[in-house]
């Protein structure tokens, strides 16, 4: 029922047409987005705005023909070139301000690989884009980008920048420990360029749902004794 739920709200907010909404059910966007929100970070939980269903745990490129030695040039250009299907799949309310965003620090020029704007949150949205596995280091690097953002780029009626890095894996443990103290509202997210099993996904959520039960748990008897 929450699944139907779900879906059945997505479909009256949006109103997307038949053929785009199937592709929402097929690539099972119910379990990656609830996958998403069990792992908000203690800075997202806290932003401003409800950052609830907005990100997704793991992102399907399935419409981008690529071949498997893909660089993260290749990966970038190929989302913007079909950069309807791509914001379809980020979610409501993105919008796109550019491709390898120049921002500058003293004499230094860098660039954030895509930056989105996300009208309800009502803040930027860095995507930073890694063809390998996650490396604590990306965070670093992605911190820096919303810190340069924040102080120099958004409006004073705006929020603070979110982050998202999109690997093409990632360790849960490594993830974990990695965002332990990070304090910038960020994403860590994987991706794949074809649908996901659905029942794997299925049994992600359940092995995190109980995991989360058992410290709820234990965190209650903690609070007992």
């Amino acid at each position: 029922m929450e699944e139907k739920e779900f879906y059945l709200r997505l479909a009256a907010r949006n109103q997307y047409p038949a053929r785009n909404f199937a592709r929402l059910i097929d690539s099972s966007m119910y379990e990656r987005t609830a996958l998403a929100n069990k792992k908000l970070s203690t800075a997202l939980t806290e932003f401003p705005e409800n950052t609830q269903n907005v990100f997704r745990d793991s992102y399907v490129f399935e419409f981008l023909n690529i071949s498997k030695s893909h660089q993260e040039a290749d990966l970038r250009r190929g989302l913007v070139s079909h950069l309807k299907k791509f914001l379809q799949e980020l979610g409501p309310d993105f919008t796109f301000m550019g491709e390898e965003y120049l921002i500058q620090v003293g004499n230094k020029d860098f660039r954030i690989d895509l930056l989105m704007f996300h009208r309800t949150m009502n803040c930027m949205v860095a995507l930073e884009l890694k063809v390998g596995e996650f490396q604590p280091a990306h965070l670093g690097q992605l911190q820096f980008y919303l810190e340069v953002l924040d102080r120099d780029i958004k409006k004073p009626t705006e929020n603070p920048s979110i982050g998202i890095l999109i690997c093409k894996s990632k360790d849960e443990e490594v993830v974990k420990y990695a965002m332990s103290r990070h304090i910038s509202p960020t994403v860590i997210a994987d991706y794949e360029t074809k649908f996901i099993n659905k029942k794997l996904l299925q049994q992600k959520l359940q092995e995190i749902s109980m995991s989360l039960s058992e410290l709820n748990d234990s965190q209650d008897q903690t609070i007992e004794i």
